[in-house]
């Protein structure tokens, strides 16, 4: 049969559409095939790329930083020995109140009457001292008498009379009477001025009697009665001897029960033991220094790096900063205390402080001035030790030869070595 024209268009249109049909797949099948050296640079990573910091010139300063506890320093129990009263030891005044300040020379509390006065010294008052009284507790008391402006003599271990007049002065500030000796010290020297009388009396006589003698016509031996004299004045002057001894002994004392020794003041009061009536009965209150102090515990590698007197300060933790110093350093088991006392603080932030935990940092070592500084990330050791960066340079690298000082805060201070050139604003490797 002979095709008709219509029908060889319909031929010709359908081997054009399979055709195109044929490129198209071959198009995308070729644009899925891709040589190895394709694959390989298509999944290669980036070419490496560095990041880099500015050496910055800035002030270092390597510190410690750690929380401290506030207390008061020193705190100590307040004990009165009252064993040697003569009447039970009832509380009859003077009682202070919790916060308030005790000072030497004055007086802490009253029992029986009677001040108990405090005295700063490190030996407590375990016995009453009197006329002839010797040992360190009367060196100790003198030398705090001498310091309050009381005049004991010579400052020895010899309670004399100088001494007994000193305590009559201090007694005499707290608005007291003087203690009184005991009872047969008194009776002594009345007995011995009866005798120094007697003994006057005798002389007087016994003068009288040679007078006479004297004037006896024709009695030319007058020995008996010179004798008598002689002896008069010699029995004369033994009982002005012993009415000496009678009243240095009777001079003023001063009682275990009125006297409190405390290693340091001024202090302040913590807690009171004792009330107005009641009856001592060993501690009667406990005090502390009157300074606010912090307490930080930091192990042994810390504490060697640092010592008494460093400038510290600590956070109030409303923006503020009170500046301090280091006090002392003491071991405690495995760590060690750093005691911080602050230079000056006032009365809001005494009270805000009390019994607080505050955030204590103390400089250890910084830098005179600003320095050329670079991350510590940015140092790296050469294979002789020598220490370098490396800089970024109009896009190459190159190592520069660094001595290093001062670390803190992440950052280092670096000197470029011998000829070598680093200046703030270069460029530092830190990473890639």
């Amino acid at each position: 049969m002979t095709a008709t024209p219509k029908s060889r268009r319909r031929v010709l249109v359908g081997v054009s559409v399979v055709a195109a049909a044929s490129l198209g797949v071959g198009v995308a099948a070729g644009s899925r095939i891709q040589s190895p050296e394709d694959a390989a640079a298509k999944t290669a990573p980036p070419d490496a790329s560095q990041i880099t910091v500015p050496v910055e010139k800035k002030a270092l300063s390597s510190k410690v930083v750690s929380r401290g506890d506030t207390s008061f320093d020193g705190a100590v129990n307040v004990r009165v020995e009252t064993s040697g009263l003569g009447t039970p030891a009832v509380v009859t005044g003077k009682v202070p109140a919790v916060g308030s300040t005790i000072s030497e020379g004055k007086v802490l509390l009253e029992i029986a009457g009677r001040p108990v006065i405090g005295l700063a010294g490190t030996l407590p008052m375990y016995r009453t001292l009197s006329p002839g009284s010797r040992g360190p507790d009367v060196l100790q008391l003198e030398q705090t008498l001498d310091r309050l402006g009381f005049d004991p003599g010579t400052v020895d271990t010899k309670y004399d009379g100088a001494t007994a007049r000193a305590v009559e002065e201090l007694y005499e500030t707290v608005g007291y009477d003087a203690p009184e000796p005991e009872q047969p010290l008194t009776q002594a020297v009345e007995g011995a001025e009866k005798a120094v009388d007697q003994a006057k009396n005798a002389l007087r006589q016994a003068q009288a009697a040679l007078k006479q003698a004297k004037a006896t016509p024709g009695k030319k031996d007058h020995s008996v009665e010179q004798g008598q004299v002689d002896d008069a004045k010699e029995n004369l002057d033994d009982a002005e001897s012993d009415l000496s001894e009678a009243e240095f002994k009777a001079g003023t004392p001063l009682p275990v029960s009125e006297v409190v020794f405390v290693k340091t003041l001024p202090r302040r009061v913590d807690e009171v033991k004792v009330e107005r009536g009641g009856t001592v009965n060993g501690v009667v209150m406990s005090v502390s220094g009157a300074s606010l102090v912090v307490t930080v515990k930091v192990d042994a590698e810390t504490k060697e790096r640092l010592k008494v007197g460093m400038a510290a300060s600590f956070d109030l933790g409303d923006g503020t900063t009170v500046q301090a110093t280091v006090r002392r350093i003491t071991r405690n088991a495995d760590k060690y205390d750093v005691v911080v006392a602050p230079r000056s603080l006032t009365a809001a932030q005494l009270e805000r402080l009390r019994e607080a935990n505050v955030r204590v940092t103390i400089p250890v070592q910084s830098t005179n001035g600003k320095v050329l500084a670079v991350p510590v990330a940015a140092l790296s050791a050469g294979s002789d030790g020598t220490s370098r960066v490396e800089v970024l340079r109009e896009g190459k690298v190159e190592l520069v030869p660094v001595k290093v000082g001062l670390s803190a805060d992440g950052f280092a201070q670096v000197t470029p070595a011998g000829d070598a050139k680093l200046a703030e604003g270069d460029q530092v490797v830190v990473g890639r």
